[in-house]
């Protein structure tokens, strides 16, 4: 594509998203399931597509950890599918009431949900993720432009020509293809109204600076759980392990273990051996080391997203160490605290300031399918607009929609001034 050729692709997503904005949720969900079972009867096209991926991302000597993320085998694919579906079964976001006011007799302010409009969605590796952005874009009525890494190309290509092919077109879906494309689209905040980037630090920072558009995600992943004195230890081994280990590539992995120093003697050596059975790599400060045996930690291991089986370990006094410890070095992603004492848990709560806080239970349940949410296009750690896993609500906005019988705001002003109602009403 050429510059002006991207920019009025993307004016072409903006036209289609009006069209499948004013579509009803059931004609929405209509074409959900067109994508679903067309994806699903054309399976093969896809994984031919992956293992082309594979193979030439093998040839690039790509990581293992990057190599999980672009497989996308039979039964993943049909999982994703599924998890489309499920998107489908959800309430629909667009229409909602959230504030009813009758401001007087006859004046009824009403504040409405509605489609963002077109979103720009920049991921790495995944083509999974990319079938859980279109669902929720199909579902929330938004138009959606999506630029995936190029390890996952040939599948990403698959998977828009299949949708393009079998929905009329497709004319609210745009991908784009190279560095270029990305370059142009970031100029291009009078037709996109949000972009959500998943991928490195580094990354994520790039697309802020460059781009006059609203940008909504998560820069690092350093995810914590923290071992209190008063946690059942072998809760503690089972939660951690999975946190680490269940999908050690993904986001809400932890890459951090504090533990509380009055426990650390009996839960470490039972942890390390848990972790031995995955061959997990582990960092330790000093008094780590003194009971169990693994490579000395540096102030950089506190601040590092392994994205792979290797973590940190560190003892800490105690729970104020603790969440010190995690202002300090966490991203604001997701932790979580192991313990019986349910006032600690309000404390972990209340004091750790992070998009996702959980008490005994695994990072990794950070997940807008897990969260019943039907799918995410991301985590977000930003305190605006949406926080957390990102699914159909943080797609949406709102507009205030005043129904009066001819009202003028004079009636309401001067010496003889009418009074508000500001009367509450029920949603």
């Amino acid at each position: 594509m050429q510059g002006m050729s991207v920019l009025e692709s993307i004016k072409s997503v903006r036209r289609g998203a009006k069209e499948l904005a004013l579509l009803s949720d059931s004609q929405r969900v209509s074409l959900l399931e067109r994508a679903a079972t067309a994806l699903l009867e054309r399976s093969s096209e896809i994984l031919a597509a992956n293992e082309l991926d594979l193979i030439e991302s093998k040839e690039k000597g790509i990581k293992d950890a990057i190599l999980h993320r672009i497989a996308l085998p039979l039964d993943k694919l049909e999982s994703t599918v599924s998890a489309m579906r499920a998107v489908g079964s959800l309430p629909c976001p667009i229409g909602k009431v959230k504030e009813r006011r009758l401001l007087d007799e006859g004046l009824l302010l009403e504040k409405v949900t509605y489609p963002l409009g077109v979103i720009g969605m920049i991921f790495e590796a995944r083509p999974d993720a990319m079938i859980q952005i279109i669902s929720l874009a199909i579902k929330s009525g938004n138009g959606i432009v999506l630029k995936g890494g190029s390890e996952a190309k040939n599948t990403n290509q698959a998977i828009a020509k299949i949708l393009t092919e079998e929905l009329d077109g497709a004319h609210w879906m745009l991908l784009l293809s190279t560095h270029f494309d990305v370059d142009m689209m970031l100029k291009a905040e009078k037709d996109i109204d949000l972009l959500i980037p998943r991928g490195s630090n580094a990354f994520v920072r790039h697309v802020m600076e460059n781009t006059h558009i609203p940008v909504m995600g998560h820069a690092d992943g350093i995810c914590s759980v923290y071992i209190d004195s008063e946690a059942d230890i072998s809760k503690a081994v089972k939660v951690a392990t999975d946190a680490k280990v269940q999908y050690p590539a993904a986001c809400n992995a932890a890459e951090t273990i504090l533990v509380a120093r009055s426990i650390a003697k009996d839960f470490l050596p039972l942890f390390k051996e848990s972790l031995d059975n995955y061959s997990v790599k582990i960092h330790g400060d000093e008094e780590t080391r003194m009971y169990i045996d693994c490579i000395p930690a540096t102030e950089e291991d506190y601040h590092t997203e392994y994205l792979a089986l290797e973590l940190v370990i560190k003892v800490v006094e105690g729970l104020d160490e603790a969440i010190d410890h995690i202002a300090a070095c966490s991203s604001h992603h997701t932790d979580a605290i192991v313990t019986e004492n349910k006032e600690k848990i309000v404390r972990f709560f209340n004091e750790v300031d992070s998009a996702d806080v959980f008490a005994n239970a695994s990072t990794r349940f950070a997940d807008g399918f897990r969260f019943g949410l039907g799918a995410e296009v991301g985590i977000s750690t930003s305190k605006l607009h949406a926080r957390g896993p990102v699914g159909l609500e943080g797609l949406t906005t709102t507009k205030w929609q005043l129904t009066g019988s001819g009202d003028i705001v004079q009636t309401y002003s001067g010496k003889d001034a009418k009074k508000f109602l500001h009367k509450e009403l029920g949603l």
